[in-house]
């Protein structure tokens, strides 16, 4: 769905700053719910240092979370061109009516029709053709849903700046939040990371309710932002979801005057994609389909009012996004301060609450 005309034109360098290789987290903090949290009021623009755990001190009923329950699929994958035995890796995207587009890497230059082995594998890939972005087409050899091929082969898909995208056993739980259920990711919904199981019983003790959406993360988190305006970037589309029953209780929460505190920029972009596709903040029928919704300051947010997120990449649509619901000048200092205070960035990194 094409929501580009909502983009208004800013520089892309706004949104840079600086940042020492040290503070990117390689490790996630254990237990998860012992990350740093900056709390960030833009009522009175203060900033307040605490730990993750001490979010219910926040959240007062009738507020609700909403989390984003995508589960990440073990999307990255290593072989051999059968013809060469050059090595071979590849990173599933999406599955199409031909077969699986993927981002692949290899010495040479693979032919259609070549076969790939994939290590640890009982199934192979056949190269059908490459596509105008330069990714493949591959076919499996085995007629079955990606994400049960996947599970045998497959390794969990880190962030090239986590070891450089190399997991390890840690990472096929940790690289996944608690409460993740519906297959379809590529990389996690981060904000959700911190929470454990017992710090989500403490919130619904408190009263405070949790709604589930789905935004299946797609290829776009690793794409950098190289244009130098923002009208110039093609943003990149992801599946989403808002069933009707969670739309109609979030409607209601918003008449009592409770706050949607969303967990994450990909609860964001699903709350304010349906927004935008049918002018409601909360659809009656709720929504389901694709999203390109680039939000870049200024805009108007109708579905939330709370945002947990992590800290990330300098000139980052995601950046973007954070810097539109609390205001670039406001977040930019906020991320200087965490640069200052020695906060962890990106994936397994700390968070940040904004109120």
């Amino acid at each position: 769905m094409d929501f580009t005309y909502k983009i208004r034109i800013m520089r892309v360098d706004t949104f840079d700053y600086e940042l020492p290789l040290d503070r990117i987290a390689q490790r996630p903090a254990e237990p998860r719910d012992s990350s740093r949290l900056l709390v960030l009021k833009r009522s009175d623009r203060s900033i307040e240092h605490r730990t993750f755990r001490d979010l219910p001190e926040y959240l007062f009923p009738p507020d609700v979370l909403v989390v984003n329950d995508t589960r990440v699929i073990p999307a990255r994958l290593y072989g051999k061109r059968e013809e060469t035995g050059g090595q071979w890796e590849g990173l599933f995207l999406t599955e199409t009516p031909e077969g699986w587009e993927m981002m692949t890497q290899t010495r040479g230059k693979p032919k259609v029709g070549e076969r790939i082995l994939i290590d640890g594998a009982n199934w192979s890939l056949s190269l059908v053709r490459r596509t105008e972005s330069n990714t493949w087409i591959a076919q499996p050899s085995v007629q079955a849903p990606a994400w049960s091929l996947l599970q045998t082969g497959g390794h969990t898909p880190l962030p090239p700046y986590i070891r450089k995208g190399v997991d390890d056993s840690a990472d096929h739980d940790r690289y996944q939040t608690v409460y993740a259920e519906k297959p379809g990711a590529i990389a996690a919904p981060t904000a959700g990371l911190h929470f454990t199981q017992t710090l989500l019983q403490k919130l619904e003790q408190k009263g405070i309710e949790r709604r589930q959406v789905t935004l299946h993360v797609g290829a776009g988190t690793f794409v950098p932002v190289t244009a130098e305006e923002t009208r110039d970037h093609v943003m990149h589309e992801e599946w989403c979801e808002v069933s009707p029953a969670v739309s109609q209780s979030l409607a209601q929460i918003q008449q009592q005057q409770g706050r949607i505190v969303a967990v994450g920029t990909t609860v964001v972009r699903t709350l304010e994609s349906a927004a935008a596709m049918t002018g409601e903040a909360f659809p009656e029928a709720g929504y389901v389909g694709s999203t390109n919704l680039f939000i870049t300051p200024p805009y108007t947010f109708r579905a939330v009012d709370a945002l947990i997120t992590n800290f990330h990449l300098p000139k980052s649509t995601l950046l973007m996004l954070v810097s539109a619901f609390a205001g670039t000048d406001l977040v930019m200092e906020a991320y200087r301060l965490a640069v200052e205070q020695k906060y962890h960035f990106y994936s397994y990194g700390d968070a940040m609450l904004i109120l």
